[in-house]
C-alpha cells in the first residue's frame, strides 16, 4: 500500500493552488546552487504573516510600555516559528497534501468541519488587521480619511491576479521587493532612534515578570499570536508544491532541506523587522515617558518630534503600507488553500477574495467610522489575541500529522523535532489558556 494513503482515511484528492502547483521547475543537476535556489520564496510570503500590521501594534503597545523587555518573546515565538514551519514543508513534501488536505483526509468530517470554520476565523481575523493596516498606511502617506482607506484595500483583489496570471515567481518578487523597502525603513529609523545597544541584548534574554504581570502576559501573547499565525501553516503547506522536485526519496529529502533553509532564513528576517519595531518603540516612546502608545497613527505623529527629523514617519508610513500591501498577498493564498483543502470548493481567486474581503471590511470600516483610531487599536490587538487562541487547532494536527510514520513514511519528524514541537504546541496551549481566565477574570 502506498504511504501516501496507508495512514490515512481517504486518499489524496486534488492538488491545492492547481493553477500554480508544480509550476516552478528544480534544475536537473544534483546538489547544484541552482537546485537550491529554486526552492527559495515560499520562507518569504510565510515571513510576511510574521510582521504584518497586528505585529505592529502588538509590538508597538510592548516596546512602549516595557521598553526592551518583551525582545524576548519575539524570540522566543521566532524560534517556535522556524520549527512549525518546518513541519508544514514536511507534511507537504512527505504526504503530497497541505494542512488542510491533511486535516479533510484524517478526520471525520463533522471534526473536519470544525477546523474549517475555525480557519476561517483565523483567516477572516488576520483580513481585519490587514484591512486596517493597509488603511492607515494610505492614510499616513497620502491622507486618505481611513473609512475611504477600508474601501480602496479591496482593489489589491486585482494586483494578485494580474501576478498570478504571469507566474508565481512574479507573487513572490513582489513580496521580496517590498520585504526590502521594509528592512530600508526601518534600518535608517533604528540608526536615528540610537538605542541603548546594551538594553537591547538584555532584552533577548527571558525573564520572570513576563508571566507574573498580567498587562505584560496579555502584550506577550499578543506579539507570540501575531507572530505564530494559524494561516501561515496552511499556507507554507500549500506553496512548498509549486515546486516540481521529483517523487523519489533522495529527491523529497532533498526538497525538504532546501525548503527548510528558505523558511529558517526568511523567519530571521523577520525577526529583524519585529525586533526594530519593538526597539523603535522602546527607543524613542519608552525613552520620553509615552508609554500607552499602541496606535500606528499615533506612533506615526510622534516619531517626528521624537527623531527630530520629518522623513522618520514617512518611512514608518511606507514600511506599514508595504507590510499591508504584502500580508493582504498572502491571506488570499492562505484562504485559497484552506478553502479548496477542506471543502473541495473551487471558488475563482478574485471571487474568494472579494468573499473574505467583505467580511473584513464591513467590521474594520464600522469601527473605524465609529471609534476612530483609537478603535482600530484596541480591534487590531484583539484580532492578534483570537489568533492566538486559534492556534492550537492548527498545530496540534500538524504535530500529529508529521510524527506518524504511517502518514508520513521515512520522511516522519526525528523524535527530537517531535519533542520540540509538542512541548511548543502545549506551551501554547496553556499560555492561550492562562489569557482566557485572565481576559474573563
Amino acid at each position: 500500500m502506498d504511504h501516501q494513503t496507508s495512514g490515512w482515511r481517504r486518499p489524496a484528492g486534488e492538488v491545492s493552488l492547481s493553477e500554480v502547483h508544480r509550476s516552478i521547475q528544480v534544475s536537473s543537476m544534483p546538489g547544484s546552487f541552482r537546485r537550491a535556489v529554486a526552492f527559495f520564496g515560499p520562507g518569504y510570503l510565510v515571513a510576511v504573516g510574521y510582521m504584518d500590521p497586528g505585529n505592529w501594534a502588538t509590538s508597538l503597545a510592548g516596546g512602549s510600555k516595557f521598553g526592551y523587555a518583551l525582545l524576548t518573546v519575539a524570540l522566543l515565538s521566532n524560534i517556535m516559528a522556524i520549527v512549525l514551519q518546518s513541519l508544514c514543508a514536511r507534511l507537504a513534501i512527505a504526504s503530497g497534501r497541505d494542512l488542510a488536505q491533511a486535516c479533510r483526509d484524517a478526520y471525520p468530517k463533522p471534526v473536519a468541519m470544525v477546523l474549517w470554520l475555525l480557519a476561517e476565523v483565523a483567516i477572516i481575523a488576520t483580513d481585519i488587521a490587514e484591512v486596517i493596516g493597509t488603511a492607515i498606511g494610505l492614510n499616513l502617506i497620502f491622507g486618505i480619511p481611513l473609512e475611504i482607506g477600508v474601501i480602496v484595500t479591496a482593489l489589491d483583489v486585482f494586483l494578485i491576479l494580474y501576478l498570478q496570471k504571469l507566474g508565481f515567481r512574479w507573487v513572490e518578487a513582489l513580496i521580496i521587493t517590498l520585504l526590502g523597502v521594509i528592512a530600508v525603513c526601518f534600518a535608517v529609523q533604528i540608526a536615528l532612534a540610537d538605542p541603548d545597544w546594551n538594553q537591547v541584548i538584555l532584552g533577548f534574554a527571558p525573564t520572570t515578570e513576563i508571566v507574573t504581570n498580567p498587562d505584560m502576559l496579555y502584550l506577550a501573547l499578543g506579539i507570540l499570536g501575531a507572530t505564530v499565525m494559524p494561516h501561515n501553516l496552511y499556507l507554507h503547506s500549500g506553496i512548498v508544491q509549486t515546486r516540481a522536485y521529483g517523487h523519489s526519496l533522495p529527491e523529497k529529502r532533498e526538497a525538504l532541506k532546501f525548503a527548510t533553509i528558505d523558511s529558517t532564513v526568511a523567519l530571521m528576517f523577520a525577526l529583524l523587522v519585529n525586533s526594530s519595531i519593538l526597539i523603535l518603540a522602546a527607543a524613542t516612546f519608552h525613552a520620553s515617558g509615552r508609554t500607552e502608545i499602541a496606535e500606528l497613527g499615533e506612533a506615526h505623529n510622534l516619531l517626528a518630534p521624537l527623531l527630530g527629523l520629518a522623513v522618520a514617519p514617512t518611512l514608518f508610513g511606507i514600511a506599514l503600507l508595504c507590510c499591508g500591501i504584502n500580508s493582504t498577498v498572502t491571506a488570499t493564498l492562505a484562504g485559497q488553500i484552506v478553502m479548496e483543502g477542506f471543502l473541495h470548493i473551487r471558488l475563482a481567486p478574485w471571487l474568494r477574495r472579494l468573499i473574505t474581503r467583505g467580511i473584513a471590511i464591513i467590521p474594520a470600516a464600522g469601527v473605524t467610522i465609529w471609534f476612530g483610531d483609537s478603535g482600530t487599536a484596541q480591534l487590531l490587538i484583539l484580532t492578534q489575541v483570537i489568533l492566538s487562541l486559534q492556534l492550537s487547532f492548527a498545530v496540534f494536527p500538524l504535530v500529529m500529522f508529521t510524527s506518524d510514520r504511517r502518514k508520513m513514511g521515512e520522511l516522519r519528524a526525528p523524535i527530537w523535532l517531535t519533542t520540540v514541537a509538542w512541548v511548543i504546541a502545549v506551551a501554547i496551549a496553556v499560555l492561550n489558556v492562562k489569557l482566557l481566565i485572565d481576559f474573563v477574570a
